[in-house]
């Protein structure tokens, strides 16, 4: 028998070289509990860390990502981890993976590498995949830079918008500067790349594999991308954090004639190449942006898109990027959520 077990985020992932990805609050317990919910609604069997949880409370349905919270879940008889928590290089999952589990999820140390922005830049970049000028930026090298305002100001191991800024002038990037080292949330080092006014949009790129889509199964042996979803009302050019703002309020799907333009069907090549180059094994995020002639340009690759879902009755504007896509190939949340759970993998796999 399948017994899943879901792991949120418990803890804060360890500081790399001065730098720092910080927690989101609740460590992802509530897709965490999106998903549980709704795959137990389907029959799917679910283990939860407590015999009747409630409906309202998030951690009711999830296990911690610690050495005792997937040791527990292991006396619970789970034998499918479904990694829903933010993962590194040395992450306690690792010391199990010899168990026999599988494993619904990145590859963990392959996160730890590629959540670093200027190193999956540099990957993109030496591939010949657009991204946008980029320079690394210290608490020293400020006056030094090249690049012409606006500029982006992003942390090295952000997530999604979080501590993203768009900065109009050197007083400005000084002050942003400033405040964002002082704080100590991303560490001590940041980037900027230049500001595209072009627009934006996110794709979700699943991994090569098989997949029942409209009751057929299909084997895909590349990456392949759902349809692009565009993002608007932007708030000083930069898309709210979903934290803040529900993504059903400023994105929908593009349409039809808009998918089969030819930016579009280059950016999703683009997108393929990157998820085979960092040989995913759960689905990504790319977010991307064109310029003034609307070429788009790779800006941001996310190891954990959200799957955040309208399960519980109190979470019905919660569809994620990623399910706002999925729902144009005619998936619902259970579609979305047992494709990628037929993506399982163990150690022995890789």
């Amino acid at each position: 028998m399948n017994n899943i077990a879901i792991l949120y985020q418990a803890q804060c992932p360890p500081s790399i070289d001065g730098v720092q990805k910080p927690m989101k609050p609740g460590g992802y317990s509530d897709s965490g509990a999106d998903i549980a919910f709704q795959l137990i609604k389907n029959n799917i069997d679910v283990l939860t860390p407590i015999k009747n949880p409630n409906l309202n409370l998030d951690k009711d349905w999830v296990f911690p990502d610690t050495k005792n919270g997937i040791e527990l879940a292991l006396n619970h008889g789970a034998n499918i981890f479904w990694l829903n928590t933010v993962l590194y290089k040395n992450h306690p999952i690792e010391s199990f993976l010899d168990r026999g589990i599988e494993i619904v999820g990145q590859i963990p140390e392959t996160v730890g590498v590629f959540d670093d922005k200027m190193v999956t830049n540099n990957l993109l970049k030496s591939n010949q995949i657009p991204i946008p000028k980029n320079e690394l930026i210290t608490s020293t090298n400020f006056n030094d830079l090249s690049l012409d305002f606006p500029l982006v100001l992003k942390p090295i191991r952000g997530r999604g918008s979080q501590g993203v800024t768009k900065i109009d002038s050197q007083n400005e990037l000084i002050a942003c500067l400033n405040k964002l080292f002082s704080e100590g949330t991303f560490g001590n080092l940041a980037y900027v790349e230049p500001f595209l006014n072009g627009q934006e949009i996110t794709i979700t790129v699943m991994p090569k594999g098989n997949y029942i889509i409209n009751n057929t199964e299909e084997f895909f042996s590349r990456p392949w991308c759902l349809p692009a979803v565009k993002r608007f009302n932007h708030n000083n050019g930069i898309a709210p954090y979903n934290g803040v703002v529900a993504v059903m309020e400023n994105s929908e799907v593009l349409s039809d004639d808009e998918l089969l333009t030819n930016e579009i069907q280059e950016v999703y090549k683009h997108c393929i190449k990157a998820a085979e180059l960092i040989e995913i094994k759960a689905p990504i995020r790319i977010d991307c942006r064109a310029n003034k002639q609307g070429k788009y340009f790779l800006f941001d690759l996310n190891m954990k898109p959200n799957m955040t879902g309208p399960s519980r009755p109190h979470r019905k504007n919660q569809d994620s990027l990623t399910l706002l896509s999925a729902r144009k190939i005619g998936w619902n949340y259970f579609d979305l959520l047992s494709n990628i759970l037929n993506l399982k993998w163990k150690a022995s796999d890789k």
